[in-house]
């Protein structure tokens, strides 16, 4: 099959041919279709797999057949919303529509927190057809009656499973209040939980289902192995491999961002160009160093699960699990960084003692067993104990054990960053629970909802935390 088979219009097919594009992958073939019929979709895919030229492409060919619409001022209307869980990835995903659609007298623009709104407003007051945004700065907009959500057509939400984990549930439910009741709903994700199961029935209507891997598998042509290692010697390891094996353009992920920090520095020091990415870096910072990597500029960029899918580099040869992470299924997400588009790509994570609790859920998620290769001379030391690993305000003990330090904590400071405010209003009740796999659940009764969007942290204002029952999972992924 070919992009021409798939009904496209021309400009699409045309901008499509300039990117070096003539077959689709399998999600394509299968979404784009379902997608020009008009109804709505629940699609699951691989990380790497295309799936944002899967709804981009239709989106776009529907917009463009259907008369432009005008808001209450004669500006375009915002008839295509796609709801994104970082910024980097709504990034990406807005620069698609440019690409794709650069044939097409339709405007796009992203709205992502971080920068400010002023810029933002602007460009929204010239009109705007398509929309790319993270749910925080969205909700801001709304909340100011700065944006109209009232004559979208088509809504995407990519990276459902990924929203869920950052706790975006509550914004999300907030979105599809605000948005017109008929429309078209596409959600993409690449893991299917029961959560995601509760999520498509509350959002689509009679969807058409594609699956066109199996759940939580990863990508074949991914290589991958691990390294065991003792605790100290990680630092000196990846030097080794990645001086040794000559890499360049590593994806390196730690599990949080004060570990990313001091990567980086040794890295550095070691004559090896390196930044970190995560969620205390200013956006500024963040956009140049992806940028740098993306063009070779930076040998090495060190990144918390923040950055696990919004990372879209051609060819990228090498991920680094320098911590393995604490959630089974972000393993598969960082590792689809690599070996994308059929591409052949490598996939270590440097293994000591202390994470063996968190080796065994990954290779139970996906039903394999990694194959281990000792380097030489960075065997780990013998009789080496396992220590337990603090997350945030847990604490994962030898065997699993979990041991939660929040309990009758105070109020948070949070709100969307972690820190101060939230939205004009308030922001949530504090609880001192770090957040959980959807946000965080209630701490108690005094203590209200605890988790902000960056999963660390409670609104401002709130009372005491009160206990209550520990995060889903492992934790859940604590800020970054």
């Amino acid at each position: 099959m070919l992009f021409t088979d798939l009904g496209l219009a021309e400009p699409l097919l045309r901008a499509v041919h300039e990117q070096g594009y003539d077959t689709p992958t399998p999600i394509q073939a299968q979404a784009i279709p379902q997608v020009l019929k008009g109804g709505d979709l629940l699609a699951g895919a691989q990380t790497g797999t295309g799936k944002t030229a899967g709804f981009t492409l239709p989106m776009l060919h529907r917009l463009a057949a259907g008369a432009p619409v005008k808001d209450a001022r004669g500006r375009p209307a915002i008839r295509a919303l796609i709801l994104t869980p970082t910024r980097e990835l709504a990034a990406q995903v807005e620069e698609s529509v440019r690409t794709y659609g650069k044939y097409l007298p339709l405007k796009s623009m992203v709205m992502f927190g971080g920068v400010g709104m002023q810029p933002q407003i602007d460009k929204l007051r010239q009109g705007v057809d398509i929309l790319v945004a993270t749910p925080g700065r969205l909700l801001d907009h709304h909340q100011n009656r700065t944006l109209d959500l009232s004559h979208v057509e088509i809504f995407v939400l990519d990276e459902a499973d990924r929203m869920l984990d950052m706790g975006f549930i509550h914004d999300i439910k907030k979105v599809l209040a605000v948005l017109p009741q008929k429309k078209q709903s596409l959600l993409f994700s690449a893991t299917f939980s029961d959560e995601i199961k509760a999520l498509a029935d509350r959002l689509l209507n009679a969807p058409a289902l594609i699956e066109v891997a199996r759940r939580n598998q990863t990508n074949e042509s991914i290589a991958q192995k691990l390294h065991p290692v003792g605790r100290e010697r990680k630092k000196e390891l990846l030097a080794h491999l990645i001086k040794s094996g000559d890499w360049h353009q590593v994806l390196v992920f730690t599990r949080m961002k004060h570990g990313a920090n001091r990567l980086t520095e040794y890295l550095n020091e070691q004559g090896i160009s390196a930044m970190a990415i995560h969620g205390n870096k200013s956006q500024t910072a963040r956009t140049k160093a992806l940028a740098d990597f993306k063009t070779n500029d930076l040998q090495v960029l060190v990144a918390t699960d923040i950055a696990a899918r919004g990372i879209d580099i051609d060819q990228l040869p090498h991920v680094v699990n320098f911590e393995l992470p604490n959630v089974p299924e972000d393993y598969v997400h960082r590792i689809g960084r690599t070996g994308r588009a059929g591409a052949q790509g490598e996939a270590i994570s440097l293994v000591c003692v202390d994470e063996e609790i968190f080796l065994k859920d990954i290779e139970r998620l996906i039903k394999r067993s990694i194959p281990r290769e000792t380097v030489p001379g960075f065997e780990p030391p013998a009789g080496e104990k396992a220590e337990p690993i603090v997350l945030g305000r847990m604490t994962i003990g030898v065997g699993g054990t979990k041991r939660h330090a929040y309990a009758g904590g105070g109020g948070g400071g949070g709100g969307r960053s972690g820190g101060g405010g939230g939205r004009p209003g308030g922001g949530r009740p504090g609880g001192a629970a770090s957040a959980g796999r959807s946000g965080g659940p209630s701490a108690g009764p005094a203590g209200g909802r605890a988790g902000g969007r960056s999963g660390s942290g409670g609104g401002g204002g709130g009372g005491g935390g009160g206990g209550g029952r520990p995060p889903a999972g492992r934790g859940g992924p604590p800020k970054r």
